[in-house]
């Protein structure tokens, strides 16, 4: 069993947990309670590039990151240092995550809340907007074609946007035949957790130029960001570099002054 095999496995499990704990109707409920989400994708296509800075306490490649006993205060240092959106790690046994975290953080913070999980039902994603979270991770390669369409229409439908993360061209193809919008290209491989941040740059262009590109995982600083937008990325999501730094916003300031350059992104 591959670390993405499990890592699902292990979500599909607490997934059921919830689903006897809250019914699909109460979740519905609350969803219905929530303020309309907020639409990131001006923000993306704005010009320069947009930097979504993540909440994350541990990985399955490096293990424990940090505690973060204040998720929703680490939120607001990104967005004060200029984060275009905020990233919530919600997957309990390698992330160390919670559906709590996510819901602390839209409390605290106006701009763009992602979920990140491992996505494979539409409870999950009525989950995702009862906690106010305004977009959500799909992962192509934890996914089939016919699950994968279905979650991107749901989560449009519900007012979610939707994040298609891929790993190679296969991956591509199939989250442009979904309708993907917004496409993640991760520079992690899922079943090894090897980096290669050519990754990227390899399949940037198999993804329409009508389509916002983001790049994540690999970012290590400024000079990363510039990288990757040289390569075409719109957005570029941050993670380990922020959670382990002392200063996180003057760190989120330096990323997305890197990103700033209007000639950085001309394509939108």
């Amino acid at each position: 069993m591959s670390v993405l095999e499990e890592i699902v496995a292990g979500a599909r499990q607490d997934l059921a947990d919830r689903e006897r704990a809250v019914p699909l109707a109460a979740v519905k409920a609350q969803a219905a309670r929530q303020d309309p989400a907020v639409d990131p994708m001006p923000g993306f296509r704005s010009p320069g590039v947009s930097i979504i800075a993540e909440v994350k306490r541990a990985s399955p490649s490096k293990g424990a990151l940090a505690s973060i006993d204040d998720p929703a205060g680490l939120a607001a240092e990104y967005e004060s240092g200029g984060a275009s959106a905020v990233s919530v790690l919600t997957e309990r046994r390698r992330f160390g995550g919670s559906v709590a975290d996510l819901r602390d953080v839209r409390s605290r913070v106006r701009i763009p809340v992602l979920r990140k999980d491992f996505i494979t039902s539409s409870y999950q994603l009525w989950e995702t907007r009862a906690a106010g979270a305004d977009m959500v991770l799909l992962i192509v390669a934890a996914l089939d074609q016919p699950a994968l369409v279905s979650l991107v229409e749901r989560a449009v439908s519900i007012g979610l946007t939707p994040l298609v993360e891929v790993h190679d061209e296969a991956e591509v193809e199939r989250a442009v035949d979904a309708d993907a919008r917004l496409v993640g290209v991760n520079a992690r491989n899922l079943h090894t957790l090897d980096v290669d941040r050519t990754t990227f740059a390899r399949l940037a262009p198999r993804i329409p130029d009508d389509t916002v590109r983001v790049a994540e995982s690999g970012v290590r600083g400024p000079r990363d960001v510039i990288e990757y937008a040289g390569a075409g990325a719109d957005v570029v999501l941050v993670g380990e570099s922020l959670v382990t730094d002392p200063d996180p916003r003057s760190t989120v300031a330096e990323l997305v002054a890197a990103g700033a350059h209007p000639a950085l992104k001309t394509r939108h």
